[in-house]
């Protein structure tokens, strides 16, 4: 059975019945999936690929652009301890949710800013939290928010190699930034 490194749960299902998961894409899942593990109430996190139209997806042939995966953190969490609004505030706050198909020097469709849930209600909440921000960086002046938002088809698991790859390799790469709005 495969352990989480950082939370010392397994980051493959069965989870606990009162969990629920979402999916984030903030551009390379190694440095995504290290925001998230400082929030209370994360049980734990897994990197994959989600949003694309290719069964099975492994990183190469992702990184070459033809499945329109997405590089993604999967994140499982207790609501009675997080709600989804946190989880999604850190989310906008991590990375620059304006570039398209990018983050930093990070290029390609693997790279875009994506929220993958898994019913209509978070789905709402999603959206609302999208126009709340969008609010906050016109003030800035800051772009438009191109993140895309949808309901989950399918989560692949990235390779073994890659889960909790900056816990295992801290001085890994990541150039994840936000752009300093705090939601």
């Amino acid at each position: 059975m495969n352990t989480n490194l950082h939370f010392k749960n397994s980051f493959h299902p069965p989870f606990p019945n009162n969990l629920k998961t979402i999916c984030l894409g903030l551009g390379c899942f190694w440095g995504a999936e290290r925001f998230f593990w400082s929030l209370n109430g994360v049980w734990t996190t897994a990197v994959g690929y989600a949003g694309g139209d290719h069964k099975n997806p492994s990183y190469e042939i992702v990184c070459e652009g033809g499945t329109n995966h997405a590089e993604v953190v999967l994140v499982v969490y207790n609501p009675q301890i997080i709600n989804l609004e946190k989880i999604l505030k850190l989310f906008w706050e991590a990375h620059d949710p304006t570039q398209l198909n990018r983050q930093g020097n990070d290029f390609g469709t693997q790279y875009r800013s994506i929220v993958l849930v898994n019913n209509n209600h978070e789905l709402e909440v999603s959206k609302e939290l999208m126009k709340i921000s969008q609010e906050k960086f016109n003030k800035k002046s800051l772009g438009k928010i191109v993140t895309e938002i949808s309901i989950l088809n399918k989560f692949y698991y990235a390779e073994d190699y890659h889960q909790q790859y900056l816990k295992k390799n801290p001085n890994g790469y990541c150039n994840l930034k936000g752009l300093g709005v705090s939601l």
